[in-house]
């Protein structure tokens, strides 16, 4: 392998290496962020506002600490001086009892020590103003060598200065050289933060509060509920959304109402014609011919309330409380009077907002779809905070996988799995999961314990 094989293979590694990092922590970024609007608003509001105060208010208050240790340093660094000019004006004083009386009144601790008792410079703290304050103002008004402790003693500050004969000691409190107000700061930003959270949570709740409503809205809607109580109110941009919302509304309520209007004049219309053709032969009187006939046109009309039912849906119902657990036991008397074995079983709140006919309607369609075909039928219902879920089980030949999205299309007769000698329009399924679906839900099936096939409902709740 060349060498600019060698050098585009190792390329080609870091940067795959760097894209896998990258996506590592991009993920978990994601992980730590916060997923509802709410939060994220309160973040982007709050986060730069905070580091925007934070990097002001520290420039701010580092620039004023600065300017205020500097000035109370070189005061205490002029008090020594002057100190010094007395010693030197004054050598009759041999006990220095008016330099120290003078020290007093300045608020320094003044002592003289023998001239070996200058201890070797320290390693200087890498962040301590003060000391290096002190050390720029005693190399520039006094000019003697000098040994300074800031971090020895916690307020007090030890200066030595070498004299011509002694060691001049004096201590002076550190609040007189140097300015430190963190609790200010640390007060200043925990006030304004608090303040500017609060701001914020009051603002954003009054914003995010339309949303939720538009959502509850669209869920309410989406589960074919009734939505009277719905204003679009917020922002410009959630009252355009809002108001988008109730003109689909408008839209899908009268191209419903327009659909079953226009059914409605084709049921009265065929039936009248039905009812003519049943008269008529009612007077041909009886023979196999008139028989045939008559089973042609009953079959023709309950053909005609299979596709009316279909294509009308469930418009015009409303939604309401409705206690499931007496719906299936009503489903499972009239299978059993009909001559099918059937059992029910419900666990949770049976109590559920649907529309009553619509949804019985639905699990009717089921139950009916699998009583044609097996001998058992099992009806099992289960109701938690989010969902209600119905199965009907059965031990009849099933379905094969390939084929159970199909079979929920219109007019689809299967001939192999599911016997279909009884007669049928193929609109007993479709019509089932257009009602589930109606009420923002849907209709699975699979493989039931009991050997043949499990349709389950589940809607919202």
């Amino acid at each position: 392998m060349s060498t600019l094989d060698t050098g585009l293979t190792f390329i080609r590694n870091a940067s795959q290496r760097v894209s896998r990092a990258n996506g590592w922590m991009g993920n978990a970024f994601k992980s730590w962020m916060p997923t509802g609007l709410y939060a994220r608003a309160l973040l982007i509001m709050i986060v730069p506002m905070v580091i925007l105060q934070t990097v002001v208010a520290f420039v701010f208050m580092e620039r004023h600490w600065n300017t205020v240790t500097r000035r109370l340093s070189a005061a205490v660094v002029q008090d020594i001086a002057s100190l010094i000019d007395v010693y030197k004006a004054f050598p009759q004083d041999k006990d220095r009892t008016q330099l120290r009386r003078i020290g007093q009144r300045l608020q320094l601790v003044v002592d003289f020590l023998p001239v070996g008792d200058m201890p070797q410079p320290g390693p200087k703290p890498f962040f301590s103003l003060l000391d290096q304050t002190l050390s720029v103002q005693l190399s520039r008004q006094i000019g003697r060598p000098f040994w300074i402790d800031t971090v020895g003693k916690s307020n007090l500050v030890e200066i030595r200065i070498q004299l011509d004969d002694a060691v001049m000691r004096v201590f002076a409190q550190r609040s007189a050289a140097y300015a430190s107000n963190s609790e200010i700061f640390i007060f200043w930003m925990l006030g304004t933060s608090s303040i500017l959270l609060i701001v914020a949570v009051l603002f954003l709740r009054n914003q995010i509060r339309p949303i939720l409503r538009l959502a509850d809205a669209a869920e309410s809607f989406g589960k074919g509920r009734e939505v009277p109580h719905f204003r679009p109110r917020g922002a410009r941009e959630v009252r355009q959304a809002a108001q988008a919302f109730l003109e689909m509304k408008a839209r899908v309520e009268r191209s419903i109402d327009q659909r079953t209007a226009m059914l409605a004049g084709v049921s009265h219309d065929l039936r009248t014609i039905l009812t003519r053709f049943k008269l008529e032969l009612a007077l041909i009187g009886d023979s196999p011919e008139v028989d045939g006939m008559r089973k042609d046109v009953d079959e023709m009309s309950g053909m005609l309330e299979a596709y009316l039912a279909f294509a009308r849906g469930d418009s015009g119902e409303i939604a309401q409380p409705t206690d499931m657990a007496m719906a299936l036991e009503e489903l499972r008397s009239d299978a059993e009077r009909h001559g099918h074995a059937a059992t029910v079983t419900f666990h949770g709140l049976p109590v559920v907002t649907v529309k009553p006919a619509s949804f019985k309607r639905c699990i009717a369609n089921l139950v009916s779809n699998a009583a044609r075909h097996a001998n058992t039928v099992a009806i099992t219902g289960h109701r938690d905070h989010r969902y209600l879920t119905v199965t009907v089980d059965d031990d009849g030949p099933g379905i094969p996988v390939n084929m159970r999205e199909e079979v929920f299309k219109p007019f689809l007769r299967l001939d192999d799995a599911r016997n279909q000698d009884e007669g049928g329009t193929g609109l007993g399924l479709a019509i089932a999961r257009d009602i589930a679906r109606s009420h923002g839900g849907d209709i699975t099936l699979g493989d039931s314990p009991m050997g043949g096939l499990r349709a389950a409902v589940r809607v919202p709740v």
